[in-house]
């Protein structure tokens, strides 16, 4: 059942972005600026961990998984350092994420040799 929740919970988060898309004239940027906030505004609220704790890794691995792990992050940097553990605590709790996406998205560059659009 974890499988099930986590495959739907999961693929309503990215139907939305689509129909996002499809429907509305925002641009992907946006649209993801747009996830953040919400994971983190829902994060803050602790309302994310309950989605999470019943969809698992479909709660967690779209971008709005990113927002709350960066609420989280903050709240627990503003707790040990105040307002520059606030700003710091983000970051920290998100440095193995964002250092993953950039060592593959480097592997991936230099495997592929990407062009650029003209």
């Amino acid at each position: 059942m974890e499988y099930l929740n986590a495959f739907w919970v999961g693929g309503l988060i990215c139907a939305i972005a689509q129909i996002l898309i499809d429907k509305t004239k925002l641009t992907p940027g946006r649209i993801l600026v747009l996830f953040v906030v919400i994971g983190c505004i829902l994060g803050g609220l602790g309302i994310y961990d309950k989605l999470v704790s019943f969809a698992g890794a479909g709660a967690t691995v779209p971008i709005m998984g990113f927002g709350n792990t960066l609420a989280k992050g903050a709240i627990e940097g503003a707790e040990q350092g105040g307002i520059l553990g606030a700003f710091m605590g983000g970051a920290k709790a998100a440095a193995a994420g964002i250092t993953a996406s950039i060592v593959f998205g480097f592997l991936i560059a230099l495997i592929f040799k990407p062009k650029s659009r003209s």
